[in-house]
């Protein structure tokens, strides 16, 4: 007689446990958590799809059956339980700014380090998803998206255009969703559900419609920037996105583990479909992998010499045929800013000191229009509000803001203030920041190359009378010069010069030595451009103040996290603009 076989045990699902946490912007976000009785030290992190809310994982998360790990969901703001006006945002980065505040908070409160999360983001919460894992570069174990919401089809048509021609004239609009529950699952219960859920909302503001496709447009094009094992999910009949962009993110990818797997008839709400049970069996089989392996990180700090964004800087160093289409384009333009663009106070100083150079980035900052004749005046307005110059002047703002916030740390640890920027042009932003704190032992000491930048600098710390700022000239490359810092600071800044360096061993020695001087405990606010979308026309038509021209390699954000590490500093947080082209991170110095 044959013994009874053991029936499978299947772990309890842990209690859902509602909470919220507190945002960048100090708004409460709703979220859910499946937390196991014992400590968990692994978890992951659920994101849902337009519309929807975390509620709606609940079976999902019975399905997925996962023992012993923490699982967390939330309600985006405008979604759910959480505040807003429904289905908007002021813009999409705010939304990833939302996640990078979520994911943070969950680190610190249930003690599980990036290393040992795992995310999942559905449709639209997929693109935010993949948004924050290329613009933060958090060190994830893995993340899954499923049927992400690169491209939603739009059948009317025109509509993208109709949409921006609307944002023109300002106001909030908003757009209803035309999908029907029956154009998500072929499930009759899962659509009644849907249907009936009084926390689904169909609207979605315009402006939210045009940032996710603007940033879609951004993630597929530069999908080779992200390094997480991923597995993508797509549905064979999606009604909502078209897989074709699904495809060009996935194989643009330069994950080392990524999996890109079809259901065959499915519609869009691939985990709430009817044989949603195939998806969530792979779901699961690639979360248990991925936590069965040690965390694996790619080594970047050669990626100057071998690597996309190489290939890309060489091929902005080589010559274009004047014949070409592009060639005869970039011509034009250069002649035409070499000429009547002459009229514009900002252009000529540029071709004066280079594009780059401190005195072009501090007439930027003072964003005023100026020029020979009204006809110089409108070119230098829409010179000033370029996006590269609108995201400079944003990165201004995040600077500022990170500086104040590392000087109120230290402040209300009772500590005296020792700030160091290595290539400060002018230094008028943080000339700023110490008249804001005067009532502080505060000091700072501005050193660059070029003394022009650091005379002007001079002349305005002199017009808002301040005292506690020197100003010397130093190479800031110069590893054994800044190592011999005196008095040691304790908040070192490298604002906008590495970006124009493609050497990384050149920039790892000037960390070295930042990092020498550096005081334990101390920090480094550093600025990255992983992204920037007139890269040839800048390589093509700007140029340095030596008249060479502007050629940037870029570097993930991955990549310049690295080098930073590599020296012994820990990146804490970041910020980016909406448009993804600057960072600003805060790394601190271990304690010895």
């Amino acid at each position: 007689m044959m013994a009874e076989s053991p029936e499978l045990v299947v772990p309890p699902i842990p209690a859902c446990v509602e909470r919220s946490f507190t945002s960048w912007d100090s708004t409460e976000l709703f979220f859910r958590a499946w937390v196991p009785t014992m400590p968990a030290q692994k978890a992951l992190v659920l994101f849902h799809r337009g519309h929807e809310h975390s509620g709606r994982f609940q079976q999902f998360v019975e399905d997925l059956s996962l023992e012993g790990i923490a699982v967390f969901a939330w309600d985006a703001r405008g979604h759910g339980r959480s505040p807003g006006e429904r289905g908007y945002a002021s813009d999409f980065s705010c939304v990833i700014r939302d996640m990078d505040c979520f994911m943070r908070f969950i680190s610190r409160e249930y003690d599980i380090p990036f290393q040992e999360m795992i995310a999942l983001g559905h449709s639209v919460g997929a693109v935010a998803l993949a948004g924050w894992v290329h613009d933060y570069a958090p060190p994830l174990r893995a993340m899954i998206l499923a049927t992400p919401a690169f491209r939603v089809k739009l059948y009317i048509p025109f509509a993208l255009s109709a949409l921006r021609f609307r944002m023109l004239f300002g106001g909030k609009s908003f757009i209803k969703s035309y999908v029907k529950a029956r154009m998500l699952t072929h499930d009759p219960v899962q659509a009644v559900q849907y249907e009936s859920d009084s926390l689904i909302s169909r609207s979605i503001a315009t402006n939210v419609l045009l940032d996710l496709h603007d940033l879609s447009t951004r993630l597929v094009k530069d999908a080779a920037a992200i390094q997480a094992p991923t597995l993508l999910l797509t549905a064979g009949s999606d009604w909502v996105v078209k897989q074709s962009a699904q495809r060009q993110f996935f194989q643009r990818l330069s994950s080392s583990v990524k999996e890109m797997q079809e259901y065959p008839g499915f519609y869009h709400a691939i985990l709430h479909e009817k044989d949603r049970h195939k998806p969530i069996a792979r779901i699961r089989q690639f979360i248990l992998e991925r936590f069965a392996e040690s965390p694996k990180s790619p080594n970047l700090l050669d990626a100057d010499r071998q690597g996309y964004t190489r290939e890309e800087f060489d091929a902005l160093g080589k010559p274009l045929s004047s014949f070409s289409p592009r060639g005869l384009n970039f011509a034009i333009q250069r002649l035409s800013m070499k000429s009547i663009c002459k009229l514009s106070d900002g252009i000529r100083l540029g071709w004066r000191t280079g594009f780059n150079s401190g005195e072009s980035l501090d007439y930027v900052y003072a964003n005023r229009s100026r020029g020979i004749s009204p006809l110089g005046k409108l070119i230098d307005f829409f010179y000033l509000n370029a996006i590269g110059w609108r995201g400079i002047r944003i990165r201004k703002t995040h600077l500022q803001e990170t500086l104040q916030e590392v000087i109120q740390i230290l402040s209300a640890a009772g500590q005296p203030i020792r700030i160091l920027d290595i290539a400060s042009g002018p230094g008028r932003y943080l000339l700023e920041t110490l008249d804001q704190f005067r009532a502080l032992d505060i000091s700072a000491a501005l050193r660059d190359r070029s003394t022009t930048g650091l005379a002007a600098g001079q002349a305005i710390a002199i017009q808002m009378k301040l005292t506690n700022v020197t100003f010397t000239k130093g190479d800031a490359f110069d590893a054994t010069s800044l190592a011999a810092i005196r008095p040691s600071p304790n908040v070192t800044i490298v604002s906008g010069l590495y970006e124009l360096f493609p050497d990384n061993e050149k920039v790892r020695e000037s960390l070295a030595g930042l990092a020498q001087s550096l005081q334990p405990g101390g920090y480094l606010l550093y600025t990255n451009q992983p992204w920037h979308p007139q890269m040839e026309m800048i390589a093509r038509v700007l140029t340095h103040g030596d008249g060479s021209p502007w050629i940037m390699r870029r570097r993930t954000q991955v990549e310049m996290d690295q080098l930073v590490q590599s020296v012994g500093l820990e990146k804490m947080r970041m910020k980016i603009d909406p448009f993804g082209i600057f960072t600003v991170s805060m790394a601190r110095k271990k304690r010895d």
